[in-house]
Parts: C-alpha cells; sequence; structure tokens
C-alpha cells in the first residue's frame, strides 16, 4: 500500500504588520488541515490580525478544512481582527455556501478587494 502524497501548497505574503496574505493551492482536507492551522495560529501570534486566504488554487476542501477556516475566523475575530476568503474554486465556494460560512465569512473577487476590505491598499 503506498501513503498518498500530502497535497497542500502554502504561501505566506506579509502585506503589513497586521495583515497576511495566505495563498492555497492543492487539497485542504484531513490529512493537510492541521499544516494550515498551524501557519494561521503563527501568523495570529505575529499578530498579523488580518487574513487574506486566496482560494483560488484550492481544487479540493472537506470538513476538516472547513472547521480550520472556521477557527481561522473565530481567532482573528478575538485578536480583533478579521477573516476574508478570496476568489474559492466553484467546488470550496459550494461547500462554504452550503454551510453559511459566507454568510460570517466575507468573499472576494481578488486579492486587492480584500486588502481593501481588510483596511489596507492592495
Amino acid at each position: 500500500m503506498t501513503e498518498r502524497e500530502v497535497n497542500l501548497d502554502i504561501d505566506v505574503e506579509i502585506r503589513a504588520a497586521d495583515t497576511a496574505v495566505v495563498s492555497l493551492g492543492g487539497e485542504l482536507d484531513i490529512e493537510t488541515a492541521t499544516q494550515l492551522h498551524h501557519h494561521l495560529a503563527n501568523q495570529l501570534l505575529q499578530g498579523r490580525r488580518h487574513l487574506v486566504l486566496d482560494l483560488s488554487s484550492l481544487d479540493f476542501m472537506d470538513s476538516s478544512g472547513l472547521n480550520i477556516l472556521i477557527r481561522a475566523a473565530r481567532d482573528a475575530r478575538e485578536a480583533a481582527g478579521d477573516l476574508h476568503l478570496v476568489a474559492p474554486t466553484p467546488a470550496v465556494r459550494r461547500i462554504l455556501e452550503i454551510t453559511g460560512l459566507t454568510m460570517t465569512t466575507p468573499l472576494h473577487a481578488d486579492v486587492a478587494e480584500a486588502l481593501v476590505a481588510a483596511g489596507h491598499a492592495a
């Protein structure tokens, strides 16, 4: 039996002392959710309370990934910040809409729009 390759690419770009853009690619699932959680928690620990997640290259997300996004939104709010979701693929967008996450966490067409909403110029 071969071991499945973990397929989540995470790229973090610091845009301001309190803002990070985190770009995700691949699959956010039970195998990779903890990895993303550590990245997001680290950003919050570093004082980056405005988190912009670029989902435009995320092919798949299961309930484990959804849980991490919900937790990140809550943690950012508790730090007087926010979580912004950018350009989810159709499959990911459907999960976000079905679960109601889009009711509490804003969706944006692109990173520039999300940064403006977070209070920063792109």
